[in-house]
């Protein structure tokens, strides 16, 4: 710094006595370079040589030093000018005020004194010329109407400037954001000039910022006046916090360039231009959850405040008090500033920086009081915000190479643990999809844990899937299928479906082409989804309805018990358990290892017959193929790939046929792909057959067919020489009207090696419907036991094409009858006693009228199959509540032999009135399970009636061997003739016969094969009632049966009544979403084989009417009729006699296939079977896929999937009354199916010896 020269520049106050020439201005030698101070000694020299030599007093304000250069014109006194800038705020601010204050004063004084005036001349205008000499009114004057309707201009340029400040156009957004964006700019330059004395002669030409700051201001000058032009009140707007930080930031820039000289002043106040930020943010649609703009408006007030408030202590602090003369400041810089209010709100208050002057005391006084306020309410709520912003609010990063799928719904601990444990099983292939899961509610920390423990695999998002913004945040569009999960145990069913079909409809809305695979808690719920048009379950979309499953699982016990076991084990993935002691554990859990897989067959055996290819398989490549998915020929079908369970001989496979297998993981499945009858042919161990390196030959289908048989000369393809055009003709026929195979050949006389040694029957057509066809000529030759329903239709199938008489639905696959009235079904407990029931299902059912329907139609659909023949439909008797079953009988009053008795299953009198203790089976169901909070309590209705039976005592009146002998329904009722009974064909009975259970008989049936069986009064218990119980808590199972030793946390597939096939539980289902998505068609095979043949088709169909609509029988629809059922084959005596003591497993798989394609696929065994005890158990478990050297025992069951027999119904095609006819139908009843050793059984002999010759040749379970 220089002084002020040699006095001829300065303005000479004093005289210079002392001969100095010293000028009036001076700078101190201690002076600060970024502050104002006081030159002491300049002072003092000032005022003696004032009172000296001059009569004249320099003011104190004098003596005040400004930073002054030599080239800036500035006052050479250094008088400081900060009331100019000040007072061109005032100014501008208070007289603005003023005129518009005196405006609407003239406006309101103009009004008042012109209103009288004006509404006397629109009095006169209107009474005088308004109306015509008619009365009416006199039309306007155009010139007037122009006048009223033209616009004037300020109304044009003030509708102009609010579009332009308006942010819903383009042009208003953009000019608000670059206002807001200058804002910012003027305060980053204000944060630059701080660092400079408060004020300072600086020049507009050089200085850069000064220049800057000019411009934003011109700037912001513009837009005040679009504002003021498009204010409505201009009062308001004059008094708005924006326009007053224009009055205090705009004129003092122009009054800096004017003097030459910069002042800091309230320039700080454009701090409050960041209050709307949170607005410019959703301006620029950043900002769109109401959480986010409170946080961000919460945190754009706190921040101006505080900048604001810094700005105006750093004024006066580094300035002084006026009326101090700026004596008292002190240089604090404005980030101390800053500092000192921060602890001055939190009443902190360290003390090393505080206010000095009274004007900055003054304001922390009153900014302690709004500004502690503030820090209270404002912080906490800020942490708040940004605690509760959502942990898992991220999006996903799609993984090139990777596939993703979405699972949302229920997700809860028990959900994702079960449904990651069967996804992610170590069984299945590597598995090269992450798993995004979708849930509205943060993760609780069981479950946190559980994604962190598999955080390689899976993540989690916190959203909702009806919202389009998380199904973005979750890459749905790109994700390989959506899973959703529901909930089995809520107390409405009907809203957890509507919830997830709510789902599925935001889903389909935002991607339609996405796959979804959803769980359904009802079956008529699952209408709604046909209802979305995207939704399309050729393309793979999916619904698992579990009440259907359920109880198709159930139904298909009533019929084999333990099947519901075996199939629920085979669609869960479950690891192998070792046992090396020969307990029955050992043989269940290495069945429970096997899994249901998928695999395309080799060309190896294509033109094969699948009996042929399934024998091959399980001897050679140790797998069980028990279906295949057929391709048709025809295109006009609706739907070509067909799933064909067990499809017979007459089926050949073709190029690329795909698989279905029961093995125990997906790469022993690979060996019926790799294998090379070249290569592989000589190779006993599977192991070893791997891919080789031999070209798969491709050859047409017309040429596999010429190589399978020709049609006209019955010789192979090397013998064959006539395979014409006409052939391809008889071909196309074929295909058009059965499509099954286009290599089908029903009669050809040339047969493959398998069944080489077999001679083909000599037995006419007639004589075979005489012996009963298939089942009943076990030496005939496998071509002629099964043939097309279509071109070869049996007498039975003819007799049941009658025009006037529904016996099926429409589509064929189901038993129909004419609806019935409920009252008709009813029976009384004293009706009940008085008619004999035998070999039928009691289905023991609590509900009332409050209970959520559960769908009994899914339970009577599988057993009234259209495969059964009708003397083989076993009849079914509900007991419960008959408000509920009213609510059930709309879906079941088109089904035969159904009775119901009203009552209760707790009430043994009941019980005993429908002879539970002689049923097939018995089921326990509940429709309040869901409606109780305690989880444990959930089962306590199934649970009382399963010990309620299991306790009950029954009179054995017959006796075992009578009772066997008798049959199951005593002489002189005819169960089958419905002339008989008014209720279903049940003759009434003086008297009550009771016997003792099914299974008793079948363990007793043959004494010499099995001496460690006795018979003793326990038999009669109803502890061997056949029963199955729904559970809804998997743990409640270990109160089922009291002398088990399971432990309360085993999983339920581990406990006795599980193997057993007495227990069933909904969340064993929960498998079938993972089995599902890895493969469409396990869904598809599971449906077929427990809900007795349902279609897409007749899901279309039931949702038009919700019931099943009669049809009459035509070709096609009786062809539907031929499919394969699950039955179970008694070894106790029949043909497969020799197996059943101590032969191979392996040995009766092929011989059933080959002698009577039936496919077996399991074993029903005794527990203690293994045991030499002297009172063995009569509990059954489930053995899954025995191998080939498994040892049978004479008392096994066996699982088999059974052809349908055309001509079982011929010799029951005219039911007649008689006992005879009813003993035999009564035993056919079994759900137990032995294969007799004789071919005749027209001519049965009634004496007592010719029965116990008998009971050796029929075995009942």
């Amino acid at each position: 710094m220089a002084n002020g020269g040699d006095g001829s520049g300065g303005d000479s106050s004093s005289s210079g006595g002392d001969g100095s020439g010293g000028s009036g201005l001076r700078m101190s030698s201690n002076i600060h370079a970024n502050h104002l101070s006081l030159d002491a000694s300049s002072s003092s020299s000032s005022s003696s040589s004032s009172s000296s030599s001059s009569s004249v007093h320099e003011p104190k304000m004098d003596a005040l030093i400004i930073p002054v250069t030599m080239e800036v014109p500035c006052d050479s006194r250094g008088q400081r000018m900060w009331w100019a800038f000040l007072a061109s705020s005032m100014v501008t601010f208070f007289g603005g005020l003023f005129i518009i204050l005196l405006w609407r004063t003239l406006k309101y004084l103009w009004t008042v004194c012109c209103h009288c005036g004006g509404k006397t001349k629109e009095a006169q205008k209107i009474n005088n010329g308004s109306s015509q000499a008619d009365g009416t009114l006199k039309p306007v004057d155009e010139k007037e109407e122009a006048v009223a309707a033209e616009v004037g201009w300020m109304t044009s340029v003030k509708d102009w400037a609010g579009v332009m400040i308006s942010a819903q156009t383009l042009t208003g957004r953009v000019l608000v954001v670059l206002v807001f964006a200058l804002s910012i700019g003027a305060l980053v330059i204000y944060f630059i000039d701080s660092s400079n004395p408060i004020e300072s002669c600086q020049n507009f030409y050089k200085d850069f910022t000064l220049q800057i700051d000019m411009a934003f201001n011109v700037f912001f000058l513009l837009y005040f006046g679009l504002r003021f032009i498009a204010a409505n009140d201009k009062l308001w707007f004059w008094l708005e916090v924006n326009s007053v930080v224009d009055f205090f930031t705009v004129p003092p820039v122009f009054v800096s360039v004017y003097l030459n000289r910069s002042w800091l002043g309230l320039r700080f106040l454009r701090a409050l231009r960041l209050i709307q930020f949170s607005e410019i943010l959703q301006f620029l649609n950043i900002l769109k959850t109401s959480n986010s703009i409170k946080l961000v408006n919460l945190l754009s007030i706190f921040i101006s405040t505080w900048l604001t408030a810094a700005g105006f202590i750093h004024l006066v602090e580094n300035s002084g008090d006026p009326w101090e003369n700026f004596q008292n400041n002190q240089a604090l810089t404005y980030w101390e500033c800053v500092y000192l209010l921060m602890v001055t709100m939190s009443t902190v208050g360290y003390g090393d920086v505080y206010a000095k002057t009274t004007l900055g005391r003054l304001f922390m006084v009153f900014f302690i009081l709004g500004g502690l306020a503030m820090f209270a309410s404002y912080v906490p709520e800020i942490i708040e915000l940004i605690g509760n912003r959502k942990k898992y609010g991220g999006s996903y990063s799609a993984v090139s190479g990777r596939k993703h799928i979405v699972v949302c719904g229920h997700i809860t601990l028990e959900s994702v643990s079960n449904f990651l444990k069967d996804f992610l099983h170590k069984d299945r292939d590597d598995v090269n999809v992450e798993i995004v899961f979708l849930h509205n509610i943060s993760p609780n920390l069981e479950l946190e844990a559980l994604f962190k423990r598999h955080f390689t695999q899976v993540e989690f998002y916190q959203g909702s899937v009806l919202n389009p913004h998380d199904l973005a945040r979750v890459k749905i569009e790109s994700a390989d299928a959506c899973l959703i999960l529901a909930n089995k145990y809520c107390a409405d069913p009907d809203a957890e479906d509507a919830s997830n079909i709510m789902r599925v409809i935001s889903i389909k809305n935002y991607h339609p082409k996405i796959r979804i695979i959803t769980q359904m808690l009802q079956y008529h719920n699952k209408a709604h989804l046909l209802n979305i048009p995207s939704w399309n379950w050729k393309e793979g979309d999916d619904a698992i309805c579990l009440a259907e499953l359920k109880l198709g699982f159930i139904a298909q016990s009533c019929l084999a018990q333990g099947l519901s076991t075996m199939l629920a084990n085979l669609f869960s993935m479950r690891s192998f358990i070792k046992i090396e002691e020969d307990t029955w554990q050992k043989y269940y859990l290495e069945g429970v290892s096997n899994e249901m897989y998928t695999e395309y067959l080799s060309s190896a055996f294509v033109g094969l017959s699948f009996p042929t290819v399934c024998e091959l398989c399980f001897v050679k490549l140790k797998l069980l193929m028990i279906a295949i998915e057929y391709k048709s020929a025809n295109r006009e079908s609706r739907s070509r790939k067909r799933i064909l369970i067990n499809p017979g001989n007459h089926l050949k496979i073709q190029e690329g046929t795909l698989g279905f297998f029961i093995a125990s993981d997906a790469k022993e499945v690979k060996r019926a792909f790799f294998y090379c009858k070249a290569c592989h042919d000589d190779i006993t161990d599977p192991k070893r057959i791997k891919k080789c390196g031999c070209k798969r030959p491709k050859m047409s289908i017309y040429k596999r067919m010429r190589r399978a048989c020709c049609f006209d000369c019955g010789r192979s393809e090397r013998d064959c020489s006539c395979m014409s055009g006409r052939v391809r003709g008889n071909v196309d026929t074929l295909e058009r009207a059965f499509p099954l195979s286009s290599v089908s050949v029903n009669d050809c006389s040339t047969s493959f090696p398998a069944f080489e040694d077999e001679q083909p029957s000599t037995l006419s057509p007639k004589k075979k419907q005489r012996n009963g066809g298939m089942r009943n000529s076990p030496n005939s030759s496998p071509k002629l036991m099964r043939h097309d329903p279509l071109l070869i239709p049996g007498n039975d199938q003819i007799d049941n094409m009658d025009s006037n008489v529904k016996k099926y639905d429409s589509t064929g696959m189901f038993h129909w009858c004419a609806p019935k009235e409920i009252e008709k079904v009813i029976l009384t407990r004293s009706e009940a006693a008085m008619t004999v029931l035998s070999g039928h299902v009691v289905v023991c059912i609590f509900g009332d009228v409050s209970s959520a329907l559960i769908g009994l139609r899914n339970l009577v659909m599988p057993l009234r199959a259209s495969n059964f023949h009708y003397h083989e439909l076993k009849h079914i008797v509900f007991v419960g509540s008959i408000e509920y079953l009213k609510r059930e009988w709309e879906t079941l009053h088109n089904f035969p032999k159904v009775s119901i008795l009203p009552g209760t299953p707790l009430s043994r009198a009941d019980l005993r009135a429908v002879n539970i203790n002689l049923c097939d089976m018995c089921v326990i169901l509940s429709a309040n399970q869901n409606n109780i909070d305690d989880t444990s309590l959930q089962d306590k209705e199934c649970i009382l009636a399963s010990l309620n039976i299991k306790s009950m005592q029954f009179d054995d009146s017959i006796g075992v061997l009578q009772a066997n002998s008798q049959g199951f329904t005593p002489p002189g009722m005819d169960r089958s003739s419905p002339d008989n009974s008014p209720v279903h064909g049940m003759l009434r009975q003086p008297s009550i016969t009771t016997g003792v259970n099914i299974p008793i008989i079948t363990e007793l049936a043959k004494p010499g094969k099995l001496p460690l069986v006795s018979v003793n009064q326990e038999k009669n218990s109803g502890t061997h009632i056949l029963m199955i119980t729904e559970l809804v808590n998997d743990t409640n199972v270990q109160f089922l049966d009291q002398d088990d030793d399971d432990d309360p946390d085993t999983e339920l597939y581990l406990t006795q009544p599980f193997a057993c096939g007495t227990a069933f539980a909904v969340s064993v289902l929960d498998s079938l979403m993972s089995a599902t998505y890895f493969n469409d068609n396990i869904l598809t095979l599971i449906r077929t084989l427990v809900t007795g043949g349902a279609t897409p088709e007749l899901e279309a169909l039931i949702a038009e009417e919700n019931a099943l609509r009669g049809g009459y029988s035509t070709p096609q629809t009786l062809a539907n009729r031929d499919r394969c059922r699950v039955a179970q084959l008694a070894l106790l005596d029949g043909p497969f006699a020799d197996l059943g003591d101590g032969g191979c497993y392996g040995d009766l798989f092929c011989k059933a296939l080959k002698t009577y394609n039936m496919l077996c696929f399991g074993i029903y065994r005794l527990r203690d079977a293994h045991l030499s005890t002297p009172s063995p158990c009569t509990k059954r478990y489930v053995i899954t896929n025995p191998p080939y050297e498994f040892e049978l025992v004479p008392t096994d069951l066996i699982f088999c999937l059974m052809q349908f027999d055309h001509n079982a119904g011929q010799s029951r095609a005219s039911l007649s009354h008689s006992s005879h006819s009813s003993q035999s139908s009564s035993k056919k009843s079994s759900s137990v199916h032995s294969i007799p050793s004789t071919a005749n059984r027209q001519n049965r002999p009634k004496s007592r010896e010719s029965r116990d010759k008998q009971k050796k040749e029929m075995v009942y379970r």
